[in-house]
């Protein structure tokens, strides 16, 4: 079982592709075009070995993204199986892909920013509502509350005295940033999401 993440850029007419693409090449890191590409001018797709890193992957884009004045992104998770490799993510094949791929269609028609589709019904309708319910909040922070977030979904062993120093801002305001951005209620729902995945 993989995860595909398919997704494309918000607003991305508004600004210099150059920089949304450096910040998704930070997100995706050394990936090859085997795991993730550019296509069609702003949509992605990545694919994870893994299917319980999907949402916090797909957080890590959103708060790396909404880190950038006037931009958001449109996520769409599809978990299955992975048939084909291609040298081009974009080319391959799987019902991970499937799903994906579908799924990112309809909620684009639906006006959604993150949602999953798998083969099993019900584990979607109780994620994508609890999604729901998240992209209230997510869907507004501001540039602060999605920095904050991107540090800590990076790297949640850093303590907030650590994250005070990089940032040149007391802890007390990490602290504040943090419940801000709902940033428990995130880490919360990641665990929540690995053990559900873990169950499928």
């Amino acid at each position: 079982m993989k995860a595909v993440i398919t997704g494309d850029i918000i607003n991305s007419q508004s600004i210099q592709p150059e920089i949304w693409l450096k910040a998704l090449h930070e997100v995706f890191g050394g990936a090859d075009e085997k795991r993730w590409e550019i296509y069609r001018g702003d949509e992605f797709q990545y694919l994870l070995d893994d299917p319980a890193e999907a949402f916090s992957k797909s957080i890590e884009i959103k708060s790396k993204i909404k880190n950038i004045p006037g931009l958001d992104v449109r996520l769409s998770i599809g978990i299955g199986g992975h048939d084909f490799l291609a040298p081009k993510v974009t080319q391959s094949n799987g019902s991970a892909f499937v799903n994906s791929g579908r799924n990112f269609e309809r909620i684009k028609a639906e006006k959604l920013n993150l949602s999953i589709c798998s083969d099993h019904p019900e584990f979607d309708e109780m994620m994508n509502l609890t999604f729901k319910w998240m992209s209230v909040g997510m869907d507004n922070w501001s540039v602060v509350s999605a920095e904050i977030v991107n540090i800590f979904i990076r790297d949640s062993d850093q303590n907030q005295e650590q994250v005070a120093q990089q940032l040149n801002i007391s802890q007390s305001s990490v602290s504040q940033r943090l419940k801000r951005a709902n940033y428990d209620l995130i880490a919360e729902t990641d665990l929540f999401f690995r053990k559900k995945i873990a169950q499928l």
